[in-house]
């Protein structure tokens, strides 16, 4: 099954740090997952993107990301390593994947865009060939030309585009694309609903302007166990040893990176902490992180006991759940990430 990672940061950050260095980079777990271990779907080879925004802004160029995406593996393509070593960018996103709805094509693989915007999405919308037509007929003529391709994901990326004020707007606020992404996924379950669909559906979503991120951690169900989401943030991400061995640094309560992985890019536990099911993570312009309950009719309480017993089964048996025991266990460092609420 896919999986995505993020990086935001107060200074731009060579690509290949994120994607080919480390040794548990988003590249090598396309092939060598250690924590999610998708027994259908073992490799993730069907395809790569990454994307990225300019450190800076050149009027000509204009304010939208660039993206790089290719059908063949990621740990095989020359040019991605090529340019990895030679592109910085202060916001990244990256995404391998493995299919499950859509064809092998350059237009099924993520991250999408339409102007400003870019989107990624880890899981699968249940049902979509039911609700596909339904949500088609509530798009715009302008957004519904944007899809390209025929994955559940990019029809779900047009929804969130529908839900805005402006799609094309030079800048949205934070709380635009907050309330764009709870609309989104709002609108995904009415239509499950309406279709008398009940097998979940997994959202992990994210999408961001160049300037704030918001990403979903969340399933249809109030007994079933999202799909992984992972973030960590300090004030470096830096090889420590040989090899590719990565980690992050805090010497202070700054916040010069945030990094969100549907699976950790190093085997440090305390460099990362696991984001509560049915949670929107907020990335503000000014680096502020943020964890917010998506409250509806799946929403379990973390004071609820039911939220620690979540069924792992469902989301497991679709290679998109780490086990919290997987990660090497090492002594916390001091001054480990603390999240915001």
């Amino acid at each position: 099954m896919c999986r995505f990672v993020i990086y935001k940061g107060t200074s731009p950050v060579q690509l290949s740090h994120l994607l080919t260095r480390p040794c548990h980079s988003i590249i090598n777990q396309a092939f060598d997952s250690r924590l999610r271990l998708d027994r259908r779907r073992p490799i993730n080879g069907d395809g790569f993107g990454v994307g990225w925004y300019d450190s800076v802004y050149d009027e000509e160029l204009g304010s939208q990301p660039c993206i790089f995406t290719s059908v063949t593996p990621a740990w095989n393509d020359a040019n991605l390593i090529r340019l990895a070593e030679k592109i910085k960018s202060p916001l990244v996103f990256g995404h391998v994947r493995a299919t499950t709805t859509g064809s092998l094509s350059l237009d099924n693989c993520h991250p999408f865009v339409y102007g400003k915007l870019m989107f990624m999405h880890n899981g699968g919308i249940a049902g979509f060939h039911l609700i596909k037509r339904r949500l088609q007929a509530d798009l715009s003529d302008d957004v519904f030309n944007v899809v390209k391709g025929n994955t559940d994901s990019e029809c779900a990326f047009a929804l969130l585009l529908s839900k805005l004020p402006d799609p094309k707007a030079k800048s949205f606020t934070t709380r635009t694309l907050q309330q764009a992404m709870l609309d989104t996924i709002a609108t995904l379950n009415s239509y499950a609903e309406a279709a008398c669909i009940t097998e979940p559906s997994l959202m992990n979503f994210c999408v961001t302007d160049g300037e704030s991120v918001i990403a979903t951690r969340y399933i249809s169900s109030r007994h079933d166990e999202a799909a992984s989401l992972w973030f960590s943030s300090g004030t470096t991400f830096s090889e420590y040893a040989q090899g590719g061995h990565y980690r992050m640094a805090k010497a202070d309560k700054r916040e010069n990176i945030i990094m969100i992985a549907s699976e950790p890019l190093t085997f440090e536990k305390a460099d990362w902490m696991e984001i509560r099911t049915n949670h929107m993570v907020v990335i503000t312009p000014k680096m502020n992180l943020l964890q917010i309950p998506i409250v509806d009719k799946f929403y379990v309480s973390p004071s609820d006991p039911a939220a620690l017993n979540r069924d792992t089964d469902f989301a497991a048996a679709k290679g998109l759940l780490s086990p919290r025991r997987a990660l090497v266990p090492v002594q916390p460092r001091e001054n480990a990430p603390q999240l915001s609420i």
